[in-house]
């Protein structure tokens, strides 16, 4: 059964979410992992992937976005969108599922782990108190890491 793990930060903006998603996914990748990276659509999906060369000097996180054009299958962090990956997921299967997505994709469950990122912006706690319910009444053992106490 997949874990899932909700990271609850005390910002309230998309920026610092995708920082934090930088951190993370570099974090997996020290721990051995892969990846792959839901997000609501294309754009998000650019910004990220623009923003996973560009974040720190020395970083370097290998990652490659999934589109028409492009199947990787063994970048070790993949970025996919609503509507561009199909029910199924992406084709090669990281262990680790982070969903910025306002939807929960139905594939999630494929993953070893999923991940959530909650900002404190309205549509985000939306969405994501809605998937911690659909998550919780169907058995998943979800954890929650207040990143707030730590600021």
């Amino acid at each position: 059964m997949t874990d899932v793990l909700f990271y609850v930060l005390a910002a309230s903006t998309a920026h610092d979410q995708s920082l934090f998603l930088c951190r993370l996914t570099e974090k997996v990748l020290s721990q051995g992992k892969t990846a792959y990276i839901h997000t609501n659509d294309a754009e998000q999906a650019r910004l990220l992937d623009e923003l996973l060369w560009t974040w720190r000097p020395h970083a370097f996180v290998p990652h490659a976005l999934i589109d028409s054009s492009n199947k990787p299958d063994n970048c070790p962090v993949l970025i996919g969108w609503q509507n561009n990956t199909h029910e199924r997921g992406p084709v090669a299967q990281p262990e680790v599922m982070i969903n910025l997505s306002d939807r929960l994709p139905a594939f999630f469950s494929r993953f070893e782990r999923l991940v959530e990122i909650v900002i404190q912006e309205d549509r985000v706690l939306e969405s994501t108190r809605q998937h911690y319910r659909f998550l919780k009444d169907r058995g998943y053992p979800v954890t929650h890491q207040d990143m707030r106490l730590r600021a």
